[in-house]
Protein backbone atom coordinates (compact mmCIF):
# COMPACT_ATOMS: atom_id res chain seq x y z
CA UNK A 1 0.00 0.00 0.00
CA UNK A 2 2.84 2.34 0.67
CA UNK A 3 4.10 2.31 -2.97
CA UNK A 4 0.57 3.23 -4.26
CA UNK A 5 0.71 6.13 -1.46
CA UNK A 6 3.97 7.16 -3.20
CA UNK A 7 3.41 6.94 -6.94
CA UNK A 8 0.00 9.11 -5.86
CA UNK A 9 2.07 11.63 -4.60
CA UNK A 10 4.80 11.59 -6.98
CA UNK A 11 1.68 11.69 -10.05
CA UNK A 12 0.34 14.62 -8.01
CA UNK A 13 3.75 16.54 -8.12
CA UNK A 14 4.39 15.99 -11.75
CA UNK A 15 0.83 17.75 -12.54
CA UNK A 16 1.62 20.67 -10.35
CA UNK A 17 5.71 21.08 -11.78
CA UNK A 18 3.92 20.48 -15.36
CA UNK A 19 1.25 23.22 -15.10
CA UNK A 20 3.75 25.52 -13.41
CA UNK A 21 6.05 25.19 -16.25
CA UNK A 22 3.70 25.41 -18.66
CA UNK A 23 2.46 28.99 -17.36
CA UNK A 24 5.43 30.10 -16.38
CA UNK A 25 6.60 29.45 -20.49
CA UNK A 26 3.29 31.04 -21.33
CA UNK A 27 4.06 34.40 -19.43
CA UNK A 28 5.82 37.48 -21.57
CA UNK A 29 5.68 38.39 -25.50
CA UNK A 30 6.76 36.28 -28.22
CA UNK A 31 9.29 33.72 -28.15
CA UNK A 32 13.00 34.72 -29.66
CA UNK A 33 14.76 33.12 -32.07
CA UNK A 34 17.12 31.98 -29.38
CA UNK A 35 14.13 30.45 -27.47
CA UNK A 36 12.37 28.30 -30.94
CA UNK A 37 15.58 26.83 -31.66
CA UNK A 38 16.22 25.97 -27.84
CA UNK A 39 13.09 24.25 -28.02
CA UNK A 40 13.37 22.65 -31.94
CA UNK A 41 16.65 21.26 -30.28
CA UNK A 42 15.07 19.86 -27.27
CA UNK A 43 12.24 18.23 -29.05
CA UNK A 44 14.68 16.40 -31.62
CA UNK A 45 17.11 15.70 -29.32
CA UNK A 46 14.88 13.96 -27.29
CA UNK A 47 13.15 12.29 -30.09
CA UNK A 48 16.80 11.08 -30.99
CA UNK A 49 17.64 9.87 -28.07
CA UNK A 50 14.91 7.99 -27.36
CA UNK A 51 14.78 6.11 -30.36
CA UNK A 52 18.97 5.32 -29.66
CA UNK A 53 18.29 4.60 -26.25
CA UNK A 54 15.60 2.49 -27.51
CA UNK A 55 17.85 0.23 -28.87
CA UNK A 56 20.26 -0.23 -26.03
CA UNK A 57 17.53 -1.10 -23.73
CA UNK A 58 17.61 2.53 -21.83
CA UNK A 59 14.66 4.68 -23.83
CA UNK A 60 14.68 7.09 -20.78
CA UNK A 61 17.91 7.87 -20.28
CA UNK A 62 18.49 8.26 -24.01
CA UNK A 63 15.59 10.77 -23.86
CA UNK A 64 16.86 12.67 -21.28
CA UNK A 65 20.44 12.84 -22.07
CA UNK A 66 19.52 13.62 -26.13
CA UNK A 67 16.96 16.45 -24.43
CA UNK A 68 19.65 18.03 -22.96
CA UNK A 69 22.34 18.18 -25.51
CA UNK A 70 19.30 18.91 -28.39
CA UNK A 71 18.73 22.00 -26.13
CA UNK A 72 22.10 23.13 -25.48
CA UNK A 73 22.70 23.20 -29.42
CA UNK A 74 19.69 24.36 -30.35
CA UNK A 75 20.16 27.44 -27.86
CA UNK A 76 23.43 27.96 -29.67
CA UNK A 77 22.76 27.67 -32.93
CA UNK A 78 19.20 29.55 -31.90
CA UNK A 79 21.79 32.53 -30.56
CA UNK A 80 23.57 33.00 -33.30
CA UNK A 81 20.70 33.15 -35.43
CA UNK A 82 19.21 35.71 -33.11
CA UNK A 83 22.58 37.53 -33.49
CA UNK A 84 22.85 37.65 -37.15
CA UNK A 85 18.74 39.13 -37.12
CA UNK A 86 19.98 42.03 -35.03
CA UNK A 87 23.41 42.73 -37.53
CA UNK A 88 21.37 43.12 -40.23
CA UNK A 89 18.38 45.21 -38.53
CA UNK A 90 20.91 46.92 -37.34
CA UNK A 91 23.08 47.45 -40.89
CA UNK A 92 19.20 48.07 -42.77
CA UNK A 93 19.06 51.61 -40.67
Amino acid sequence: MQTRKTLGRFSKWTAIVAITAATAGCAGGPMTTREKGAGIGALGGAAAGGLIGSAVGHPGAGAAIGGGVGLGAGALIGDQMQGREYRDRYYER
